[in-house]
């Protein structure tokens, strides 16, 4: 299995384009580009953060929502860090963490590595391959790895690892990092280690972002051992998380919100099936979705990918750009899962590009 440890990092792609960025400005598109739920949040949770703003004059406090999580997770509040977004905790985890070989799985999501990158790290990347299916199965992570990083589901390719095979990269001195941010998107959350306290080094990061539709609001967490979770607090700042988002945490993991994303999750797998099986439809052409997929978006190869993407945008369609995730390259696009008519409108779309 390939690994890259480039001392001498040349750029390469850049870690820092988001799907946010396929969008900004652009009016009358369908965003197929962000993976954030669509229609979110939700009625009932607009009025919650409402009702939170009475609060604004006090400073944060999160220690209600704090045992909140932990409650939902089956762990102790002291296993648990509230965090700005996950991206926060990536940065935490770059800058506090006393590392020295961390290593980063791709193709995933890119904030970790630049996260490491700009706190002075030097990082290997261990690439998982389109003929295994991005599976971690078969991979090689190098014996002297302290710090491991991988997504699951992972995002942009949507494979879903097994839980045992990530719990089998721990090791003695070393950090098993897991991007968990789309996996209440899953049906049953199958695979998670999400609090799992017998995996030693085990770090797990949450967003409530995706599935809530609070992007804009950022609020996240960390899961892991007590020593673990007040290394990272100490590098965090006064007040990290505002009112209302700990107001948001503390309403997302009470039971009918669970209900409410579990009941989300099946509709987004329906939702998926039915755009893979539309996809099938243009394989004469060389379009092929990576399969199986488990995120609420599938990664797409084309031929000419650039070009398609283009001509979908005119169209009224933004597509996710693949080719600045380390280990892919400009052939691929990630597509958001949406309802029926959404995917239905898009394969309409490509029929009548892919026909000129």
């Amino acid at each position: 299995m390939p690994t890259e440890y480039d001392a001498e990092y040349d750029g390469g792609p850049d870690l820092r384009h988001h799907g946010d960025a396929e969008v900004r400005g652009a009016v009358g598109l369908t965003d197929l580009a962000v993976n954030v739920r669509a229609n979110t949040p939700p009625a009932w949770l607009k009025r919650h953060l409402a009702a939170s703003l009475d609060g604004l004059a006090a400073y944060p406090d999160g220690r209600a929502a704090r045992a909140a999580v932990a409650a939902r997770h089956g762990v102790a509040p002291d296993r648990v860090l509230l965090t700005s977004g996950a991206a926060e905790a990536f940065v935490l985890l770059a800058r506090a963490l006393k590392v020295r070989q961390p290593v980063v799985v791709h193709p995933q999501f890119t904030e970790p590595e630049a996260a490491l990158r700009d706190a002075g790290h030097v990082v290997g990347r261990v690439l998982l391959r389109e003929e295994d299916g991005f599976r971690l199965s078969g991979a090689t992570v190098p014996q002297d790895a302290d710090l491991v990083v991988i997504g699951n589901p992972t995002n942009p390719t949507s494979a879903l690892h097994p839980a045992a095979s990530i719990a089998e990269l721990a090791r003695p001195g070393r950090y098993v990092v897991v991007d968990e941010a789309f996996m209440d998107a899953v049906p049953g959350e199958r695979e998670a280690l999400a609090g799992r306290t017998d995996v030693p080094g085990l770090v797990v990061l949450r967003s409530l972002t995706k599935t809530w539709g609070l992007a804009g609001l950022r609020i996240g967490y960390v899961l892991s051992d007590p020593e673990t979770i007040a290394t990272l607090a100490a590098a965090q700042p006064l007040w990290p998380v505002s009112s209302p988002a700990l107001a948001a945490a503390e309403a997302c993991v009470a039971p009918a919100a669970l209900a409410e994303a579990s009941d989300a999750a099946l509709r987004i797998s329906a939702d998926r099936t039915h755009l893979l099986d539309g996809l099938r439809e243009f394989a004469s052409h060389g379009v092929r979705a990576v399969e199986p997929a488990e995120g609420p978006f599938i990664l797409l190869r084309a031929p000419d990918a650039p070009a398609l993407r283009e001509r979908l945008r005119e169209r009224g369609f933004a597509l996710r750009r693949g080719d600045t995730f380390p280990g892919l390259g400009a052939q691929w696009l990630r597509v958001a899962v949406r309802d029926p008519g959404t995917t239905d409108r898009l394969l309409g779309a490509l029929r009548a590009v892919l026909g000129r």
